[in-house]
């Protein structure tokens, strides 16, 4: 009578969340349909492990005039390293990676947290935070509507939104200051598309923000919901974080050998540029007025 075949233990220690998405088995599991480009929900198990994560193969990317096709997952991939070179980490772990469909992004799905019943996240404004950036809400508390021209306290002016026929309201976002690092980063990577939606407030207080396929580019692209600290001085720890940033970005460095797999050389170049401008300025960014600076639609 032969042994009966042995099965590998189950590694008690679970693997990095980017080892799981880069060396673990992709199954897809649905789509996610109102994407403008091919995003697949699936799950990633190596190891006796498994986590629920998104694929978005390049073959499924939907062309663009101002990027070259076929370099959005590059640029999502990106996004993520400077996120953690930040110490931040708002971009969830992506990694670049074949799957079923080809090579693609993949990266760890986010679980949101829901706003509890009577939280303000249902269209009110009436926040409690500090005024200077420093405090954190919770739950859904990042956008609101509010009547009147002032967004109260706790809260940053974005500018006018129509809400019903020939009716306007104040589109506010949280003084939050995991917000305001988000606008940092956004003006970092040049993200030509930051809207609502992407903001997802997860457990434990953590704040993850996803959708970076159009960063990078190297005019100016910047488009954002996170006006509310334009022209503001950057605080003295976001200016620290930008001064270690540079020196990991200078010629030589790991984190320019890894963008470098991953945008162009003149991306690279013009990336150094704004982390240079802001800075020599020490204030966040402006709209240049060149172009819509907030997307559309906004959430």
């Amino acid at each position: 009578m032969s042994a009966p075949e042995r099965i590998p233990p189950r590694s008690l220690t679970p693997p990095a969340p980017s080892e799981l998405l880069a060396l673990g088995e992709l199954t897809v599991r649905g789509q996610v349909r109102e994407a403008s480009n091919a995003v697949l929900y699936c799950t990633v198990e190596y190891d006796g492990h498994s986590a629920p994560c998104v694929y978005k193969p390049v073959a499924g990317e939907r062309p663009l005039w101002d990027f070259p096709d076929g370099t959005l997952a590059q640029r999502e991939v990106a996004a993520y390293e400077i996120s953690e070179a930040t110490g931040w980490g708002l971009v969830p772990p992506t990694v670049l990676r074949d799957g079923p469909y080809g090579q693609g992004m993949c990266q760890l799905w986010i679980e949101v947290e829901v706003a509890p019943d009577g939280a303000d996240g249902d269209g009110s404004a009436d926040g409690d935070g500090d005024g200077e950036g420093s405090g954190e809400t919770g739950g859904a508390e990042l956008l609101a509507l509010v009547e009147g021209d002032e967004p109260g306290p706790g809260w940053k002016a974005i500018g006018y939104a129509e809400v019903d026929e020939g009716r306007t309201a104040l589109l506010v976002h949280a003084d939050d200051v995991r917000l305001r690092r988000l606008a940092v980063l956004d003006a970092v990577i040049n993200n030509g598309d930051r809207k609502g939606g992407h903001l997802l407030p997860a457990a434990g207080g953590r704040l993850y923000a996803i959708d970076h396929g159009v960063t990078f580019n190297a005019d100016d692209k910047l488009r954002t919901l996170l006006w509310g600290w334009a022209g503001e001085p950057l605080p003295d720890d976001v200016l620290e974080v930008l001064r270690r940033l540079a020196d990991q970005l200078a010629d030589g460095g790991p984190l320019g050998a890894r963008l470098a797999e991953l945008i162009t050389g003149a991306e690279i170049e013009a990336l150094r540029a704004r982390v240079a401008t802001l800075l020599r300025t020490g204030k966040h960014p402006e709209p240049s007025g060149q172009w819509p600076a907030i997307p559309w639609p906004p959430v």
